[in-house]
């Protein structure tokens, strides 16, 4: 028997490869289900984003991304710092699996990922049983929206869902860093 009647319409419409916009850590975000190839390029047609470009993974914990990352590449003397710094606003990009589809990495051999201490962000994800496509709630090079009424005016109807929800209070999006060399690809 199916659990649809117990699911959420934001879960539904993350099943039906709908893009949501949701809160996160600093700006609304939209996101997809990762592993539908039809939702993602949803999301990237309505941000106008190049595929190349890759995505950003959020979960709920670790264990969430593991079918996307190459757990085994990840040096023993770096799991210190990734680990240690989740669940946090910040995003490692680490070596991904040969298996992670080209719509989430882009060009890249690796998959950006962040564990989210955002509860709305949890919630959605343990809701859905698997991480979301994560990326700022904007056409690419605008500013990204700060507010629910300031997407909905952008996006409208292309969108299935509107998550309700305060922002995590951080004034700029996610810091990027590299797994192997703790560079920072955005501060």
């Amino acid at each position: 028997m199916s659990n649809e009647l117990n699911e959420s319409p934001i879960t539904l419409a993350l099943k039906n490869e709908g893009v949501i916009v949701y809160p996160t850590e600093a700006v609304y975000g939209l996101g997809c289900d990762p592993d539908s190839e039809a939702a993602v390029m949803k999301l990237l047609d309505i941000k106008q984003r190049p595929v190349e470009k890759g995505l950003i993974l959020i979960a709920d914990n670790y264990g969430q991304l593991l079918d996307y990352v190459d757990d085994a590449k990840i040096p023993m003397d770096k799991r210190a710092d990734i680990f240690s710094s989740w669940p946090a606003a910040v995003t490692w990009v680490m070596p991904a699996k040969s298996s992670t589809p080209k719509w989430l990495t882009g060009q890249f051999d690796t998959i950006a990922v962040r564990v989210t201490s955002h509860p709305v962000v949890k919630q959605l994800c343990q809701d859905f049983g698997k991480p979301l496509v994560s990326t700022s709630a904007n056409l690419t090079g605008q500013d990204p929206v700060l507010t629910l009424d300031e997407a909905k005016h952008a996006f409208g109807d292309k969108v299935a869902a509107y998550v309700e929800g305060a922002l995590g209070g951080n004034t700029k999006p996610s810091q990027i860093k590299d797994a192997f060399t703790g560079k920072l690809f955005r501060e």
